[in-house]
């Protein structure tokens, strides 16, 4: 397996990739969930199996007055709905008109956060990511730092950067895609894994350049090809990457199918992030490295 002579391929389909997802995020948005965003998610569920959607929906829009709210159906009888951010006093006035209407209901959840809350947690969110960002750029540029030839230790650390990038700005465009298609929302699950992904991908991206650092401290700086130096670091490592993203989604891909409804894009997400980080640690992560080198 030649990762250097047929990088163009690998990075053009990165390449793709991250266009696609850029192009999701921009056209289409993030749609946001309550604790992002702020608003009420109500969960309901009417024994009377003729009411629709669109039964639900006229009611609630009748009893409260707003217009831009928005009822989903589950399953069962189950019902989401999702409002502006509303009282307890509200709450209550609108559960006493839909029992009224509908007959006797359950309430399964209610869920109200104000949009205060959700720009704090956003703003967090950015700060913590950015933070750990740097916090990586430093620490491999300092663990690296004995290996400045023939690449300085600050381009291992940019690469490494760069390849988080790819392994988070597609699972987002996933998620945006499904936001626009299915209604998806992203919400802390989905930041959390995000956060997940970030600390799998570095990790994995770091363990091929360690090993390429080691070969190259074995090597005779005045005769050497960089690019075979590269390739049986991959080599050397590979099963290693490929083995342990597989078990860990093989352990996680069960909850996809028989989890909570709560976890089922939070699962989707980790598992293509895991993917991904797998992908680029081998095949984006060392031709980035090798093309830097040659433009040098």
């Amino acid at each position: 397996m030649d990762i250097i002579k047929n990088r163009n391929f690998f990075l053009i389909f990165s390449g793709i990739m991250i266009l696609a997802s850029i192009f999701a995020f921009v056209a289409f948005g993030i749609k946001q969930g309550i604790d992002l965003a702020g608003g009420t998610n109500w969960q309901i569920l009417i024994n009377d199996s003729a009411v629709k959607e669109s039964d639900l929906k006229s009611a609630l829009k009748e009893i409260s007055g707003y217009s831009d709210l928005t009822v989903k159906s589950l399953r069962d009888g189950n019902f989401i709905v999702r409002f502006p951010s509303i009282s307890e006093e509200d709450h209550l006035k609108y559960y006493q008109a839909l029992k009224e209407k509908f007959g006797e209901i359950g309430e399964q959840s209610f869920e109200s956060i104000g949009p205060t809350i959700g720009q704090e947690l956003r703003r967090r969110f950015v700060w913590a990511f950015a933070l750990g960002l740097l916090s990586i750029l430093f620490y491999v540029i300092w663990a690296f730092r004995r290996a400045s030839y023939p690449v300085k230790s600050w381009k291992y650390g940019l690469v490494v950067i760069f390849c988080a990038f790819h392994d988070i700005i597609i699972p987002v465009g996933l998620m945006t895609f499904l936001g626009w298609r299915q209604g998806v929302e992203i919400d802390t699950n989905f930041i959390v894994a995000l956060m997940f992904i970030l600390g799998y991908s570095i990790n994995d991206t770091i363990i091929v350049f360690d090993r390429l650092r080691e070969n190259l401290s074995l090597t005779n700086k005045n005769n050497f090809n960089f690019a075979g130096l590269i390739n049986d670091s991959v080599r050397q490592t590979f099963s290693r990457s490929v083995n342990t993203s597989l078990t860990t989604i093989l352990a996680i891909l069960p909850l996809y199918f028989i989890g909570p409804l709560s976890l089922k894009y939070f699962i989707l997400t980790l598992v293509l992030g895991i993917i991904t980080g797998s992908y680029s640690s081998i095949f984006f992560a060392s031709p980035l490295l090798y093309i830097w080198h040659r433009k040098k």
